[in-house]
């Protein structure tokens, strides 16, 4: 396998902050003006995609991010299940105490100290917890595409008797006359 050159290895390292090739290539030093054709090109070339999956399965394994990663944690945001993060008398559970699942789908915590009275007699009663949730339609919505599922429905959607007889339109089945010309 060919060797890249500087300026590939460069663009190698560009495309993958952003997995654009036009702006890689002029990040690298290829013209504006050729950088749309020449970014797309050098991805055909086999020596310079070998080092971007390279630099990819790399930074997979260091970062331990992969296919089934991002689907679990979608999967866990989707199927989150908002009773779990409170205890059987109602009270909310730390932090620490919320299973991985659970926890997974939290984007922000907010704890506020509540006080009764003022001044020299005021007291601290308690916390006020607020959990701010991750956005479970964004996930489901991901899972959905993923499994093929919009597919499904908009199949499930369309007539069957017009689907036949566009079919049939399209078929290169010839035209049978009546014999009366």
């Amino acid at each position: 396998m060919a060797s890249l050159t500087a300026r590939q290895q460069r663009f190698v390292d560009e495309y993958l902050c952003d997995l654009n090739a036009t702006q890689a290539a002029i990040r690298s030093g290829y013209s504006k003006k050729t950088a749309e054709w020449i970014g797309p090109q050098l991805l055909t070339k086999s020596h310079v995609t070998a080092a971007v999956a390279e630099r990819m399965k790399a930074r997979g394994e260091r970062t331990a991010i992969t296919a089934d990663r991002a689907l679990l944690e979608a999967a866990r945001l989707a199927l989150f299940d908002p009773r779990k993060l409170f205890n059987d008398d109602g009270s909310p559970k730390g932090i620490h105490e919320l299973d991985d699942d659970t926890a997974a789908a939290v984007a922000g915590i907010e704890v506020l100290e509540q006080f009764e009275g003022s001044g020299k007699d005021r007291v601290f009663v308690g916390y006020l917890k607020k959990y701010k949730i991750a956005d479970k339609n964004s996930a489901l919505e991901k899972l959905f595409k993923h499994h093929g599922l919009y597919e499904k429905d908009n199949r499930q959607k369309s007539d069957p008797i017009a689907e036949f007889l566009a079919a049939l339109n399209r078929s290169a089945l010839p035209v049978v006359g009546d014999g009366s010309q």
